[in-house]
């Protein structure tokens, strides 16, 4: 593998870890409706953890409802269950197969919860986007000691990679900006 595809493909691991973030952003709630609200919950059916868009229609009929059409009537009280015990600080209602679930507006002091579970979130995915950095460092270091490039390659090539992480690092403190913004809105 050339130095250059590796340096890519340590690119494209940081994509994917910003990409995480994103959808780890997207499920937390800023107290209006919005489906993705669902993403990491999961329902024990079928003996096995499952994400309740393969159990459920997950829709928002209003900016403060979520509904769940649940598609076997056996798995109604383990999805609501598992809505009810997620860390959302929703109280779900069971109708038939439907789920409803009201969304409430958010309290001053839950929406700076919010914002610390985010400043949180945007340090685990920094310090992940570093050891990538590092791996690539170190990567570059075995390439150098073995011979397979200059010191001036190895330098060029250090250099690049660091400006790779500071973009994808200011990449997550705007999308932690924009994410806290929302909260701070609604």
């Amino acid at each position: 593998m050339t130095t250059n595809s590796k340096l890519i493909a340590f690119e494209q691991k940081m994509k994917t870890t910003l990409q995480s973030l994103v959808q780890d952003l997207s499920s937390i709630r800023t107290g209006r409706a919005h489906v993705s609200m669902l993403d990491l919950i999961r329902a024990e059916v079928y003996g096995q953890k499952m994400p309740l868009n393969q159990l459920a229609n997950i829709s928002t009929p209003e900016s403060q409802m979520l509904t769940v059409q649940v598609w076997d009537a056996n798995n109604v009280k383990f999805v609501e269950k598992a809505i009810r015990e997620s860390d959302l600080n929703v109280n779900p209602a069971v109708e038939g197969q439907i789920i409803r679930v009201p969304v409430p507006k958010l309290s001053e002091e839950r929406r700076k919860e919010l914002i610390k579970i985010v400043k949180n979130q945007s340090e685990k995915i920094k310090i992940s986007i570093r050891n990538i950095r590092r791996d690539g460092m170190d990567a570059l270091k075995s390439f150098l000691k073995d011979k397979n490039i200059t010191e001036d390659e190895n330098k060029k090539l250090s250099d690049e990679l660091q400006k790779i992480t500071d973009k994808f690092i200011i990449e997550i403190d705007k999308k932690i900006t924009d994410k806290e913004q929302e909260i701070l809105k609604v």
